[in-house]
Parts: C-alpha cells; sequence; structure tokens
C-alpha cells in the first residue's frame, strides 16, 4: 500500500469510526430502553430534529447513509438478507436512497468524449445536461444518437472507484478483525459474506458488465412480444460510459395511470410473473433488482426492463433442490426438508438436527395437505426464514438474491391485483422439474455419466494407491484433525492461564516495587516516595481487582 493510499485509508478509516461512534452510541441508548430519555431526535450529536425517538434500525440506516455510496450498497444488499436480520432491520434498510448531488455538467462531458474518443457533437445530436437519475456511482442524462435514436447515458463518477476501492478494504479488514474477535460474527462467515459484496459492488462499477447482462436478457425474451429489453449501442459504451436505448412508459406502480390507460392489470401482474418465472426456471439467469422503478408500462401493453447492474443464477441442481423444498412442505416430510437445507448449503457449520428437524416438522404442519397452488408463499418464507435466523444457518447469496427477488415480485403482483397469487403461477414450472427428475432420459444420462465416473475411478485406483503407499512409507503423509467438540474446554483453559499470567504480574510488580523502595534510594527520595508507591500500589489493586471479578463473573456464568 502507497503512501497516499495508506494516508486516505487512515482519514477514511476515521471518518467512519467518528460516524460509527455517533450513531453507535444512539444504538446502545436503545438497546437499554432508554431512547425515551436521549434527546437524539431532538438535534443531538447533529440527528434531524423529529418529534419521535429514533429506533435503532433508524439509528444503523442513518449511520449508512451518511458513509457513502459503498455502505449505501451495503445496506440495500443487507436488506435482501432475510437470513441474517430480522424484519424491522429489512424494513428500514430498504428505505435507503441511492441519491447524490449531480456531478456538473462539464465533468460528464469531459468523462464521456474521454471514453469514447470523439468530441459529444459527434456522438449525439443531443446530449441533455440535467440528469434524469444522480446516484453515488453514476448519472444517467437523456440523449439523442445521430441517427435520431433516444438514449439514456450512464456516466460513472470520477474517482468512484478509488473510494469505493478504499471502503471494501476497510470493511473486509474490519470483517477479519470480527471474526477473530466476536464468537457471533465468526459463525456466519463475516468475511465471506464481505468479499462476496465486494465482487457484486464492483460488477455494478464496471458498465460493461452491466451491459453484456442486458444483452443476454435481450437474446433469451427475443421472441417474446411481451417484454422490450433495451439494445446497448456498443460503440458508445465503455467501462465508465454505457448507452441503452431509452424506455418510456408508465412506472408499474402508477395505478391510476394504468387504469387511465386501460391495462389490465390482473393480466399485467401474470405478465410480469411469468417473465421472471421464465428467468428463474428456465434460463437461470434473473433481474435481481424488479423494484418499480426499473419496470415500465409502454403504451402497447409490452413491460420494458431497465437497469441491468444487480442480476442473480442459479443452476440446475439449485432449482429441483427447491422444488424439493416445496414438495417436502407439502407432504409435511421434515427430515427430507433438513436433507435438502442441507444441499443447498445453508447448514455452514454445526447444528443440532433433532432441534432443527423440530422445528421444521412445526413450520410445515401448517401447510399439510395444501396443493403446491394453495401454499402461500410469502407466510411460507417468513416462516422458514425465523427457522433459519433462530438455528444461525446462512442461506448462499445466489439463494438468497433469489429469494428477494421472488418476495419483491409477489409484492408487485399483488399491487397490481389483490387476488394475485404466486405459487399458482409456480406451481406448473414445478411440475415440470418434477418430471424432468423422474425422466428415464434424465436417468439414463446420470447412470451413463455414473458409469463413466466409476471406470475412470478403476482405472486410476491402482496409482493413487501405489501413491498413498509411498508416502506412508516415507513418512510424508499427514492427516489433520479440528477437535471441534473440545472448542470450548480449550477457550476455558485460555482463560484460566490468562489469570494465572495475570496474577503473577501483579505479586510480581507488588514484590518488586517493595524491593526497590527498600534498596535503591537516590537524593530527594523522600519527597516522592509517597506518590510512587501510593501509584504502584494502586496498579496492583487493580490488577488484583480485575482478577478477582473475572473469576467471580466466570463462577456465576
Amino acid at each position: 500500500m502507497g503512501t497516499r493510499r495508506r494516508d486516505v485509508y487512515l482519514r477514511r478509516s476515521r471518518q467512519i469510526a467518528n460516524v460509527l461512534a455517533r450513531h453507535g452510541l444512539g444504538y446502545l441508548v436503545g438497546v437499554l430502553g432508554l431512547e425515551r430519555f436521549t434527546p437524539f431526535h431532538k438535534g443531538l450529536f447533529g440527528h434531524p430534529v423529529r418529534p419521535e425517538p429514533y429506533t435503532r434500525p433508524e439509528h444503523v440506516r442513518m449511520a449508512l447513509g451518511e458513509l457513502g455510496a459503498t455502505f449505501i450498497k451495503l445496506g440495500q444488499l443487507l436488506s435482501t438478507r432475510a437470513d441474517l436480520l430480522p424484519p424491522e432491520y429489512q424494513a428500514e434498510l430498504a428505505r435507503l436512497q441511492d441519491a447524490a448531488p449531480p456531478v456538473p455538467t462539464a465533468i460528464v462531458r469531459d468523462t464521456v468524449v474521454a471514453e469514447l474518443g470523439r468530441p459529444i457533437e459527434a456522438i449525439f445530436a443531443t446530449f441533455e445536461p440535467t440528469p434524469l437519475a444522480a446516484a453515488s456511482i453514476g448519472q444517467v442524462h437523456a440523449a439523442t444518437l445521430l441517427s435520431g435514436r433516444e438514449v439514456v447515458v450512464k456516466v460513472r463518477r470520477p474517482d468512484v472507484v478509488e473510494e469505493v476501492e478504499v471502503d471494501l478494504d476497510i470493511l473486509q479488514n474490519l470483517a477479519a478483525v470480527a471474526s477473530r474477535r466476536w464468537e457471533f460474527a465468526s459463525q456466519y462467515d463475516l468475511v465471506g459474506l464481505a468479499q462476496e459484496f465486494a465482487q457484486t459492488l464492483r460488477n455494478e462499477l464496471d458498465y460493461l458488465h452491466e451491459g453484456r447482462s442486458a444483452e443476454r436478457f435481450a437474446a433469451s425474451f427475443a421472441r417474446d412480444p411481451a417484454i422490450h429489453i433495451p439494445p446497448v449501442f456498443w460503440e458508445q459504451t465503455t467501462s465508465r460510459v454505457l448507452t441503452l436505448e431509452r424506455i418510456r412508459g408508465i412506472k408499474i406502480s402508477d395505478l391510476a395511470a394504468l387504469d387511465a390507460a386501460h391495462i389490465d392489470r390482473q393480466r399485467l401482474a401474470e405478465q410480469a410473473t411469468r417473465i421472471y418465472l421464465k428467468m428463474v426456471f428456465e434460463d437461470g439467469f434473473f433481474h435481481a433488482d424488479p423494484h418499480p422503478g426499473n419496470i415500465f408500462v409502454e403504451p402497447d401493453g409490452r413491460i420494458g426492463l431497465i437497469d441491468f447492474g444487480m442480476v442473480g443464477t442459479v443452476d440446475a441442481r439449485t432449482r429441483e433442490q427447491l422444488v424439493d423444498v416445496l414438495l417436502a412442505v407439502t407432504t409435511r416430510d421434515a427430515d427430507r426438508l433438513v436433507d435438502t437445507l442441507l444441499e443447498l448449503g445453508v447448514v455452514r457449520r454445526r447444528v443440532n438436527r433433532d432441534l432443527l428437524q423440530r422445528d421444521l416438522e412445526h413450520m410445515v404442519s401448517r401447510y399439510y395437505g395444501r396443493t403446491l397452488g394453495e401454499v402461500p408463499l410469502g407466510q411460507l418464507l417468513t416462516d422458514a426464514l425465523g427457522v433459519i435466523r433462530r438455528h444461525r444457518l446462512q442461506l448462499p447469496p445466489n439463494l438468497a438474491l433469489l429469494l428477494k427477488t421472488m418476495v419483491m415480485s409477489e409484492g408487485l403482483g399483488e399491487q397490481l391485483d389483490p387476488s394475485f397469487n404466486l405459487t399458482t403461477m409456480l406451481a406448473p414450472y414445478a411440475e415440470r422439474l418434477v418430471l424432468r427428475q423422474y425422466s428415464p432420459l434424465l436417468w439414463a444420462g446420470r447412470l451413463r455419466q455414473a458409469s463413466l465416473d466409476a471406470a475412470r475411478l478403476g482405472v486410476e485406483m491402482p496409482q493413487q494407491l501405489r501413491r498413498i503407499i509411498g508416502e506412508l512409507e516415507r513418512g510424508g503423509l499427514e492427516v489433520g484433525m479440528r477437535p471441534t467438540g473440545f472448542e470450548p474446554l480449550i477457550r476455558r483453559f485460555e482463560r484460566l492461564a490468562n489469570r494465572i499470567v495475570l496474577g503473577i504480574i501483579a505479586a510480581s510488580f507488588v514484590n518488586g516495587l517493595a524491593v526497590l523502595m527498600s534498596v535503591y534510594r537516590p537524593p530527594g527520595w523522600e519527597e516522592w516516595a509517597g506518590t510512587v508507591f501510593a501509584a504502584g500500589f494502586a496498579f496492583a489493586g487493580a490488577l488484583g481487582a480485575y482478577l478477582a471479578w473475572s473469576i467471580l463473573r466466570s463462577g456465576r456464568s
């Protein structure tokens, strides 16, 4: 890390510490139930003034919002992780708005010219100076190509990559420290979560990645007249500038405008849901940010989709496992449900299988006897995520993103049509997957692959055995063991050893001070001997008091 980068890192770390300290104090007050007596809502420490006290989730949301682009994106991502956060925190973090003051038009034009290598008048017939939207990573301008085609141009903010990289370094270091020093954090693989977030955010910073995602969706829906994916204009696109066709229409959440345009909202809900189900269950590649601002309804009823910065993938095996989950729920098979969760990678640490199975049995008993189309997906997910949080399980990132997308799709459908039922539309896809799982052709393919694997293993086995025997003869074979069951005992021994060392230090300090005072008597010693003795005795007394307190505390726990 260079000197300049280190200075920026330290300055940003101090800024983050100051913000977290201010809002962390408010969070602590909320934990202690003293928010009614502490006037943060009256403007204390720079909090916005309002009549009612702030809640703990609000303090978290305000801290992340104040810290800028990286932390706003982090909060938005955490709002989708129902396996990690309770609903009140999800709802509050979902309110984080990624908005920022617009970049001056001159800087935007200079960026476009530098990236595309030509004067802006040689690229666009018109380029609106006022942005359509301004966010922390980039802003969007309306423009017209020389051919007369209406487009939108996304331009990344200057220096935002460098700022984000510093924040990501800080987050990953904080995650590593927390995992070592905080048992609760180590159970949730904070380092892995920080790395996954860094990868997601870096993809969002690269407009070439977003352009390729848009093209992939366009190819998938090329023959579907119900959806409009804007084409990418690659000659006017780089990693910092993205040019797409402009989508015009009614925002899908504007119910009054939809009714005025005589749009059948029930059909629209089914159409939008079918599009997303195709993405998930047929393509395995889905738009992961289906909020109303990204979906428009064009005058002919066609759905226009924009903003492809956040996408998700789901492989064929995961899709089959999700169907297994639904089947286990409808057949009240909690044992099968536990096995499927293990296969999905939800269980990443030792878990009490009996307790988990008991909670799942209680959950699935509510849905026993219902067909797949009769199961309320939203309620099922709420119940399942409650069990996951209670047992401190963790969803794989792609699965968490998928569940968030399905919940948002269901909410959008219910907003358009109060009688909408997502599982009714999901049932045909699930049935096709079940039939595919038990298809003779599928099993024939699996048996063929298994026979090839067995044949390869038979050929390679003698050579592998020779290598193992050779390592045994040379003494080079090592077996690694991780005695997880002994961890509480090891921690207890560590605490005992620490107390013994602390007691030895305290006793040695008292003894050494007494010997020093009896032997070493420099001129003027009598004037400050009392002060030295008092200070030494106070220090030794403090060590002894802390030692006694830690022993008593461990006895109570």
